[in-house]
C-alpha cells in the first residue's frame, strides 16, 4: 500500500503449521459449543482466550466473549471487581493485539468495552498502548482510527491531536495515515472556526507549504501527493451545496403538441414535451454535490395546475445513501381543458436545514425559477414511432429551417464556482502550477495527475468572455498529461480515460458556440421538433457535465468506448438514445436508463453485453433474489415462458422497468442466446421495433 512493497511469505513447517490448525478446529469446535450451550464458566472462557491467541480474527469467540462478559458483571457489585474483570477483558484484546496488529475484532472489542463505561477509563494506558503500537507501524490505520475514537471519547482537544499528526509527519513524511488524520481533525476545527482556524487562506497556505516540502522530499511517496489532494479539492469547490442547473429551465415554455403550421413557418417558441401526453411533467434539480432533504418543505411549487398526487421528491442515484446530485419530481397534470390554456410554474428553493450535503452543510443560496406549461385541447395526436428511427452518424447536424436549440445561458442558474476569495484560490493554484512544472522528475505519475487536476480546477474557475480563452487552454494541457498517464500507468488506464472523457466534455459544453456544432432540432416528416446532441466518434469512455444536457430529447453516444452511462439518468426529457457500438459489457452498466421515465427508442447494437464468460460488473447491482415485488413478479413471468432466470436475471432487471417503442440490440454476443427475444417480447409489451422488424 502507497508504495510500499510487500514483504516475502517466510517459509512455511508443514508439520508444525498441521499441528496448529488441528489445535485451531479442536478450539473452534469447544468455543463454538460453549456459544450455543451459553456456557460462561471460567474454563470456557479460558478456551475462548486461547483461540483468539492463535487466531485474533475468530469472530465468533470475541461476541462470545462480549456475551459472557455481560453475563459475569451482573452478577458483580463490588466496583474493584468489575475493574478487574475489565483488566482481564482489556488483556486479551493486548494479546491478540501483539498477534495482529491489524485485528478489527480486536480493535472493535476493546472500543465495545470502554463504551460499556464501568469503569473509569486509564488514559494513559490506552494511550500508552496506541504509542507502542504505532512505533511499531506508525501507518496501522486501526490504531489511528482507535486514537480517534479515545480521543473523542476522552473529550481531547482537535489541536492537541493535530499536533501530534505533526509529530509523526516530522518523523515521517510517509506517514499516509497522519497525514489523513490531519485532514479530519482540520475539517473539524475549520467548520467549528476553532480559535486560530478562523481564516481559511491562512491554514491552507501553511498546509500547502508544509505538504510541497514532502512532495519536493521524495517525489515518489504518495502519502503527501493524496494530501495534496485534498487540500486542492478545499479551495477549488465551494463550502456549501448549489443549485447550478434544473429542468425545465427558467423561462421555458412547454408545449404538449405543436402546430403544423408554426413548425412550416419556422416559428415555434415552445418546446415539445413527450411527457405531457401522458399528463406528466418531471422536474430535475442539479446539485454541484450530493445533498439529501428535498421534500415539499424545502422545494415550493406554486402554480394554478392542479397537481393529481402529492409532489414526493426522489434522488435519481444509483446508491440507496439518500444522498444525490440529481433531484426529480413527476407533476402528475390533472386540469381539464376545453381549449388551449397556459400555466406557469414558480419554483423556489429558499434556505433550508432540511437540504444538507455530506459533510453536513445546510443549503443557502436561494434560487427561484419560472417556466410554462401550455396545454392544448385539440392537438393533433402524433406517433412518434409509426416508424423505426434511423441514425445516420454521416449526416452533418442542420437544424429544420431556423429552429434552434433551447438557449444556452438559460440553463444556468448559477456557478458553481467559488465567488469569495476566488482571486485568493486562482493565485495559489497558479503558484502550485508553476511549482509542479519545476519538479525534475517529468515522467512521474503523481506529478502529471495533480497538475491535470490544478490545470482542471484553474479551469473551473474561467467560465465566461475572454476566460474561455484560457479555460480551454488549461483544459488541453490537463489532456496531454492525461494522455502521457494512460502509457506511464496502464494498470489505471480505464481511470485516466474517463478523466479525459470528463474534459472533452467540458471542452465541448462549456460554451454556445462550441456546443451548437453538435446541437440542432430535428423534425421528423409528420413529427414533432426535437432536441438532438450528436457526440458520436470523439473516443469517449463515460458521460461527463450531464447537468448541461438535461433539455435533449435525441442524443447520439454512438462509435465511442463508452463503458457506463452513469449520468444519463439527470436527461429526464430523453426519447432517443443511442450507444451503439461501443462497450457497454452488462446491463447492469445500463441501469441508469431505468430512471429516464420517458426513454422510448434505445439502440444498444454492437457492444459487448453477454460476451463475457466472467463479468463482475453484472453483481454490482441489488440482488435478483431481493424481497422486492416488482422484481419477483419479473421472474416468475419469465419462468412461465420457461426462460432461465439466473443465466437472465440482470436482463429482467433492467428490461421490466423500461416502456421502449424500439429496441435494437444485434451485435452482442447475448441477442443470439436462447429465449433472449422471448424475454424481451414479455418483459416490453408496449415495443413495435426489435432489431429493424416490426413487433405483432
Amino acid at each position: 500500500m502507497h508504495g510500499r512493497p510487500r514483504r516475502p511469505a517466510k517459509p512455511v513447517d508443514e508439520e508444525a503449521a498441521s499441528a496448529k490448525a488441528a489445535k485451531l478446529r479442536d478450539l473452534q469446535v469447544q468455543v463454538l459449543q460453549n456459544h450455543h450451550s451459553r456456557t460462561y464458566t471460567k474454563e470456557a472462557i479460558g478456551l475462548s482466550f486461547k483461540l483468539l491467541e492463535i487466531n485474533p480474527e475468530a469472530y465468533t469467540a470475541w461476541n462470545y466473549r462480549k456475551l459472557a462478559f455481560q453475563h459475569n458483571v451482573k452478577e458483580l457489585s463490588d466496583p474493584e471487581a468489575i475493574r478487574s474483570v475489565v483488566d482481564d477483558e482489556l488483556r486479551v484484546v493486548e494479546v491478540a493485539l501483539r498477534q495482529n496488529p491489524k485485528s478489527y475484532g480486536a480493535w472493535y472489542h476493546r472500543k465495545w468495552l470502554l463504551n460499556q463505561k464501568l469503569t473509569p477509563v486509564d488514559s494513559k494506558r490506552e494511550f500508552g498502548l496506541l504509542d507502542k503500537l504505532l512505533k511499531v507501524d506508525a501507518r496501522n490505520f486501526h490504531g489511528w482510527n482507535y486514537r480517534r475514537f479515545l480521543a473523542r471519547f476522552m473529550g481531547v482537544p482537535d489541536e492537541e491531536e493535530l499536533k501530534y499528526t505533526m509529530d509523526k509527519i516530522g518523523d515521517n513524511f510517509s506517514n499516509y495515515s497522519a497525514w489523513h488524520n490531519r485532514s479530519i481533525l482540520l475539517s473539524n476545527l475549520l467548520i467549528q472556526q476553532s480559535k486560530g482556524f478562523e481564516s481559511k487562506q491562512k491554514i491552507f497556505s501553511e498546509e500547502f507549504e508544509l505538504v510541497t516540502q514532502a512532495l519536493f522530499t521524495d517525489p515518489s511517496d504518495q502519502s503527501g501527493w493524496f494530501y495534496h489532494l485534498w487540500l486542492l479539492a478545499q479551495i477549488s469547490t465551494p463550502d456549501k451545496p448549489q443549485l447550478i442547473a434544473s429542468w425545465p429551465c427558467n423561462g421555458a415554455k412547454l408545449s404538449s403538441s405543436f402546430i403544423k403550421e408554426k413548425v412550416d413557418q419556422n416559428t415555434l417558441s415552445s418546446i415539445w414535451c413527450h411527457s405531457l401526453k401522458e399528463r406528466t411533467v418531471p422536474i430535475v434539480l442539479y446539485f454541484n454535490e450530493p445533498v439529501k432533504g428535498l421534500n415539499q418543505s424545502s422545494v415550493k411549487l406554486k402554480s394554478y395546475l392542479e397537481f393529481g398526487k402529492d409532489i414526493h421528491w426522489r434522488a435519481l442515484s444509483m446508491t440507496d445513501s439518500g444522498y444525490s446530485n440529481c433531484w426529480t419530481t413527476y407533476l402528475q397534470i390533472a386540469n381539464e381543458c376545453s381549449t388551449s390554456q397556459q400555466y406557469s410554474v414558480e419554483v423556489s428553493i429558499p434556505c433550508s436545514e432540511d437540504i444538507v450535503s455530506r459533510s453536513g452543510s445546510n443549503y443557502d443560496s436561494p434560487v427561484h425559477f419560472t417556466f410554462t406549461i401550455e396545454l392544448i385541447s385539440d392537438s393533433q395526436d402524433i406517433d412518434l414511432f409509426d416508424k423505426p428511427v434511423a441514425w445516420n452518424c454521416s449526416e452533418s447536424l442542420q437544424s429544420y429551417g431556423n429552429c434552434e436549440p433551447i438557449p444556452f445561458d438559460l440553463l444556468k442558474i448559477t456557478s458553481a464556482l467559488i465567488e469569495e476569495e476566488s482571486n485568493w484560490h486562482f493565485e495559489r493554484l497558479s503558484e502550485q502550477i508553476d511549482l509542479f512544472r519545476e519538479l525534475p522528475d517529468d515522467n512521474s505519475k503523481f506529478v502529471k495527475l495533480t497538475l491535470a487536476r490544478l490545470l482542471l480546477a484553474c479551469a473551473a474557475m474561467k467560465s465566461c468572455g475572454r476566460s474561455l480563452i484560457e479555460r480551454k487552454r488549461y483544459c488541453d494541457e490537463a489532456l496531454g498529461h492525461l494522455s502521457d498517464l494512460i502509457h506511464l500507468d496502464p494498470s489505471h488506464k480505464q481511470y485516466y480515460e474517463d478523466e479525459r472523457s470528463s474534459v472533452l466534455m467540458d471542452k465541448l459544453t462549456c460554451d454556445m458556440e462550441t456546443f451548437m456544432k453538435h446541437c440542432s432540432v430535428q423534425v421528423q416528416p409528420n413529427s414533432v421538433p426535437l432536441n438532438h446532441v450528436q457526440l458520436h466518434g470523439l473516443s469517449l469512455t463515460c458521460v461527463g457535465f450531464a447537468e448541461r444536457l438535461m433539455w435533449v430529447q435525441v442524443l447520439d453516444l454512438s462509435h465511442n468506448s463508452v463503458r457506463s452511462v452513469e449520468g444519463l439518468e439527470a436527461l429526464q426529457q430523453l426519447v432517443s438514445l443511442n450507444i451503439s457500438n461501443n462497450q457497454i459489457s452488462s446491463f447492469t452498466a445500463l441501469e441508469p436508463l431505468t430512471k429516464i421515465m420517458f426513454l422510448k427508442v434505445l439502440d444498444l447494437s454492437f457492444n459487448e453485453i453477454g460476451a463475457h464468460p466472467i463479468d463482475t460488473t453484472r453483481y454490482i447491482c441489488s440482488s435478483p433474489f431481493s424481497h422486492k415485488i416488482e422484481a419477483c413478479e419479473a421472474f416468475e413471468q419469465c419462468q412461465k415462458k420457461n426462460i432461465n432466470v439466473e443465466e437472465y436475471w440482470d436482463a429482467i432487471l433492467f428490461f421490466k422497468s423500461l416502456k421502449l417503442k424500439q429496441l435494437d440490440i444485434e451485435g452482442n454476443a447475448i441477442a443470439s442466446k436462447e429465449n433472449f427475444r422471448t424475454l424481451v417480447m414479455e418483459l416490453i409489451p408496449s415495443l413495435k421495433w426489435f432489431n429493424g422488424e416490426c413487433v405483432n
